[in-house]
């Protein structure tokens, strides 16, 4: 269970602080909820049951585990999936899974895909393009928060890694 002022990442609004843990009655049922914010929305009040198994919300990484998951940039991603509703399906589970390092390989993936795309003068699917603007969104955040630098040092430090392991291979 978390406490008031955890940061934790909330499903699709990323780091968020926790400013409260209460009970509150809704429909005639009373559950203890986290009250939160995402940190760069204070208007926005989240109410999550502490008992909700169906949204993905975990504590922040630390720094090790954030050098970790950087490094999975150097690696390859996760197997292309060629039909797109397929594709769509197999990520999006892997997203909801909440393991950092699956997502980031997703991402990695989608990133090489990108830059096949476009080296050919090919678009780069939208349906593709959201998911990976979703997933650096959270995930670059979380990952610069936890190494104390900003969400563009992050994307600039993955694109390079990204691209000096296309150019080698």
């Amino acid at each position: 269970m978390f406490s008031v002022g955890d940061l934790v990442i909330y499903a699709t609004h990323g780091i968020c602080r926790i400013d409260d843990i209460c009970k509150k009655t809704y429909a005639g049922m009373t559950k203890t909820y986290y009250v939160m914010h995402p940190i760069d929305n204070d208007r926005l009040i989240i109410n999550n049951p502490t008992d909700n198994e169906n949204v993905v919300m975990m504590g922040m990484m630390n720094e090790d585990e954030a050098k970790e998951i950087i490094k999975t940039f150097n690696e390859p991603g996760v197997q292309w999936v060629e039909k797109n509703h397929d594709r769509a399906r197999m990520y999006n589970d892997i997203i909801n899974s909440g393991n950092r390092k699956d997502i980031a390989k997703v991402a990695n993936t989608l990133i090489r895909k990108k830059h096949m795309a476009e080296s050919i003068n090919k678009k780069f699917g939208d349906a593709d393009q959201k998911l990976l603007t979703f997933i650096q969104n959270i995930l670059y955040k979380e990952l610069a928060y936890s190494l104390k630098t900003t969400f563009e040092a992050i994307e600039q430090k993955v694109e390079s890694l990204v691209m000096q392991n296309i150019i080698e291979h």
